[in-house]
């Protein structure tokens, strides 16, 4: 049989479904991969949802193919992604219908990651290897989300797997190849229920592999170190109010007087007391005095320059070296994207406007209880590369953040995969201390062993051991997984242009 009659038994049996239908099923895929990740965590649901977008996609226009990714992206992001009302809504003051209209503007926009990429997708490549092609494209497709428009990668496909037998490809490539995988693992999947046999062997491959991949690549770099993480539970509708300050202050200086003396170090969340560093100097100086000799503390806090520049940060008190500024900001949240032109939308719905400048790229770990740490604020720790930059040069990873803006959403919980995943990525025991929840402490392999309640004022205490080496991924990031996705979707596009080379060459022929 040759190519042309190949590819007639491929479009014909894939078939034609309703548009309709078509995006339901889309829709209905995205909330599949919701709940393949955090709280949920049903992580088989991740390559099914992979399967329910490459089923039939062979048989679709560009434009179907489009409105299918669309419908596949408003489906994972309107489920995925609903604590951004809470956060709009609950918190910024603002009204349920404008709150509403930006939250579907918001997961709108970010659809179309998904929906350029699986048009262009039908335009250049064509049906043999697709099984490979759309898994390379799915995480081209991340990769966009990753940097374009300052980036926002969440939900990724790969992170939903931190618990699955996949999880061990992690350290070798990050979360893009564990992206990959899945994906691989869907299109491979939707082949056999095609009754090609031979597709089973690459799948089984896949999920064999990691079982003879290293279970550490790290070692320990010294003694266990006793950490305490403070989580004061603020009220975030007055936090930045006289009363909320006074509370800080009450609740943070007593937690931390009441912490035992061998405690090797002490973390206060982001922005744990509501004020700049300069107004916050006599308090922390009386903290400091009340310290043992043996114990450092580390806290997010906002910082003022000379020149009048904020920055979101962390700093040290007794014997700790450096400090360290937020590099990747929230969008909207900490800094105003294309400002000459927002700045008057956001006056219209009174929403406030963000000031706050980003730190430098590549910082220095902080020296802290004789070991190095290398940190990510709150949003950072989404962005595996930044984290792995921080890796290359430290023992230990922390990350401090508020997730009082998440409410009672499932936001909490999706960040803390993320910070899991980060852990396992680099071989790096992780401190996670946050306002509110979820506060944890987290292992080199990404098991959570010790985690605070939500929504109660608590102090975690545990061990955390610094560790030495360096993991593939911490090594060379993202970047060869990213490549490899490329010459995945490439092996497509080389098809199509082989095929249309073909049919030219039998025209002249004829």
């Amino acid at each position: 049989m040759d190519l042309v009659d190949k590819d007639k038994e491929y479009t014909l049996f894939a078939g034609r479904s309703s548009p309709i239908v078509d995006c339901v099923v889309a829709l209905a895929a995205g909330v599949l991969t919701t709940l393949s990740a955090a709280p949920f965590s049903l992580w088989w649901l991740g390559p099914v949802g992979v399967a329910l977008v490459y089923w039939k996609i062979a048989s679709l226009t560009p434009a179907m193919a489009t409105l299918r990714g669309w419908c596949y992206g408003v489906g994972l992001f309107g489920s995925g992604t609903s604590w951004v009302f809470v956060a709009i809504h609950d918190f910024s003051g603002t009204g349920a219908l404008v709150a509403m209209s930006l939250t579907t503007l918001f997961v709108s926009v970010l659809a179309l990651f998904f929906a350029v990429p699986f048009g262009l997708y039908r335009r250049i490549t064509g049906p043999r290897f697709a099984f490979l092609s759309f898994a390379g494209m799915w995480v081209v497709s991340e990769w966009l989300r990753t940097w374009l428009l300052t980036g926002f990668p969440w939900l990724l496909l790969g992170t939903s797997q931190i618990d699955s037998p996949l999880a061990p490809w992690a350290p070798v490539g990050g979360v893009y190849l564990l992206s990959l995988m899945t994906a691989l693992t869907g299109t491979l999947g939707v082949e056999v229920l095609r009754r090609r046999w031979i597709f089973l062997v690459p799948m089984a491959a896949l999920w064999i592999v990691p079982f003879l991949l290293p279970a550490q690549w790290t070692t320990p770099a010294g003694k266990p170190i006793r950490v305490a993480l403070l989580q004061g539970n603020l009220d975030q509708r007055i936090k930045w109010t006289a009363q909320g300050q006074r509370e800080a202050i009450s609740i943070y200086t007593t937690m931390t007087r009441e912490q035992a003396r061998d405690i090797d170090l002490i973390v206060w969340p982001e922005a744990a007391l509501p004020m700049l560093e300069q107004e916050a100097q006599q308090i922390l100086e009386q903290v400091a005095s009340d310290l043992g000799p043996d114990t450092a503390l580390l806290t997010g806090i906002l910082q003022r320059d000379s020149e009048g520049r904020s920055y979101n940060s962390v700093i040290g008190l007794n014997d700790v070296q450096g400090e360290y500024q937020k590099a990747h900001l929230v969008p909207f949240g900490e800094y105003l994207p294309f400002q000459s032109l927002l700045a008057d939308t956001l006056a219209f719905f009174d929403l406030p406007t963000p000031r706050l400048t980003p730190g430098s790229d590549g910082q220095a770990p902080l020296h802290v209880a004789g070991t190095t740490i290398g940190n990510a604020i709150c949003y950072e720790i989404i962005f595996a590369d930044h984290v792995a930059q921080q890796a290359r040069n430290a023992e230990l990873l922390l990350t401090v953040s508020n997730d009082t803006w998440f409410g009672r959403s499932i936001g909490p919980h999706q960040h803390l995969q993320m910070a899991r995943l980060r852990a396992l990525e680099n071989g790096r025991h992780l401190l996670r201390a946050t306002s509110n929840g979820v506060t944890a402490i987290i292992d080199s392999q990404g098991h959570v062993t010790a985690r605070a309640p939500q929504f109660e004022p608590a102090s975690l205490t545990g061990e955390v051991t610094p560790m030495q080496g360096l993991t593939p991924f911490t090594r060379t990031g993202s970047g060869p997984a990213w490549i490899l996705a490329a010459l995945l979707t490439l092996l497509g596009l080389q098809l199509n242009l082989s095929r249309s080379k073909n049919d030219a060459l039998d025209e002249k022929g004829t």
